[in-house]
């Protein structure tokens, strides 16, 4: 493998991870209501969910994928629903700020299961791999994943670190709402943009 096709990975990775979309929603809101650390812990479960994800991908399922076309619109219109959920989830959060602020945070389970019903995450899985490593051998595979795990979690950390600190601005319930409604609509459009 070429220095220039592990650099084109790696700037695929970026972009990829740190474009907005609705695990890096989730990071900013997370860390802004529940701080640091429990965006932190949702963005680990997000990496690990998304580089297990790869993996399958990267080891033939990406074959299955192409022949079963079915099988991504099902896990698209899961996803959306998904989706769909932790939107109206956040966009009824009370905003008031409880001395427990790890109290329904999200989890790293949250994070992990959010990518699998992710079809960005999908998407990136599957057209990185096509485009660079379209035999997918072993070692290529996971050159790639490897490299994609700290781009992954250091690009959703950019979001939790923006979200702590919108969350030191956002200190009174009435603001932390209006975060919440306008993020809860952020994401709930970002499902529109995966129908269209």
């Amino acid at each position: 493998m070429t220095l220039s096709l592990i650099v084109s990975m790696s700037l695929f990775a970026l972009a990829a991870s740190l474009s907005p979309g609705p695990v890096n929603l989730v990071s900013l809101s997370g860390s802004a209501r529940h701080g640091m650390r429990a965006g932190l812990i949702f963005i680990t479960g997000a990496t690990l969910g998304f580089i297990v994800l790869f993996l399958l991908i990267g080891f033939g399922l990406h074959y299955l994928i192409a022949q079963l076309n079915w099988i991504t619109q099902v896990l698209q219109w899961l996803g959306i629903a998904f989706l769909l959920y932790l939107s109206y989830q956040l966009f009824i959060d009370d905003g008031e700020l409880h001395s427990d602020k790890h109290k329904n945070a999200p989890t790293l389970m949250t994070g992990a299961i959010m990518q699998w019903l992710n079809p960005k995450a999908w998407l990136a899985s599957v057209s990185g791999i096509s485009a660079y490593i379209p035999q997918a051998n072993t070692d290529e595979v996971l050159i790639f994943a490897s490299l994609y795990l700290p781009i992954c979690w250091l690009s959703l950390g950019v979001w939790v670190w923006v979200g702590k600190l919108l969350g030191q601005y956002f200190q009174s319930p009435a603001k932390m709402r209006l975060m919440n409604k306008t993020l809860a609509l952020l994401l709930a459009g970002s499902c529109l943009l995966i129908i269209i």
